[in-house]
């Protein structure tokens, strides 16, 4: 006895196939899909750190070059004549150009008193970004040496020119009189740069403390 299989049992062996093969070929996809996303999203963190770290170079060599401007401040040479009057000005046993807070005036711009450390750093509360000739307390790269920083918009530069302020502070040095009156005792000086990068936000601050030998 002979049995007829219709074609709705004959074929639904074949369709069942296809339909295992769609789901593969759809997970492939899916997985293709996340691995291309997530190879997208590491190429452009990898780009993402290499522009920060060029960035954080140019920044570093401004704020770099503010501390060699700030030294050429204290101790020449300068060209101008009221440049060099403010050198003569740094000396070792002259602390009166100093005002707490750090000046704002023309000639003295940029010159601090220490504060106590307990309370806030000095330069912690000085605003670099503050660049208007009234009201700046930190010196733009060049004003009293007459050297110029390459800074701007265009280009991969620094947005804006590194500045610095002058922090005077006790010199310890070996011989020096550490029962001395503060104001008997020789000065040095505290230097505070900052250095932007080809967006302002990107910010290094760079500091050294630096001696006058003569003068």
């Amino acid at each position: 006895m002979r049995v007829r299989t219709s074609p709705r049992h004959r074929f639904s062996g074949a369709a069942g196939q296809r339909g295992v093969t769609l789901v593969v070929v759809l997970l492939i996809l899916v997985v293709v899909t996340i691995l291309g996303i997530g190879g997208a999203q590491i190429a452009l963190l990898g780009e993402r750190a290499t522009r920060y770290d060029r960035d954080y170079l140019v920044a570093s060599q401004a704020a770099e070059a503010a501390l060699m401007d700030a030294e050429f401040d204290i101790r020449g040479p300068n060209s101008a004549a009221s440049d060099v009057q403010r050198v003569n000005k740094f000396s070792r046993e002259n602390y009166g150009l100093f005002v707490d807070g750090c000046s704002s005036d023309a000639a003295t711009r940029g010159l601090c008193l220490p504060v106590d450390p307990a309370v806030k750093q000095v330069w912690a509360t000085v605003d670099f970004l503050d660049d208007e000739d009234a009201t700046a307390k930190s010196v733009k790269f060049g004003t009293f040496t007459g050297r110029e920083y390459d800074a701007g918009t265009a280009g991969i530069k620094p947005e804006l020119a590194p500045r610095y302020i002058i922090e005077l502070i006790e010199d310890d040095e070996k011989g020096s009189n550490a029962g001395a009156q503060s104001t008997l005792q020789k000065k040095m000086y505290r230097i505070t740069s900052i250095g932007f990068g080809p967006r302002k936000e990107v910010q290094v601050v760079m500091q050294i403390a630096f001696r006058k030998e003569k003068g």
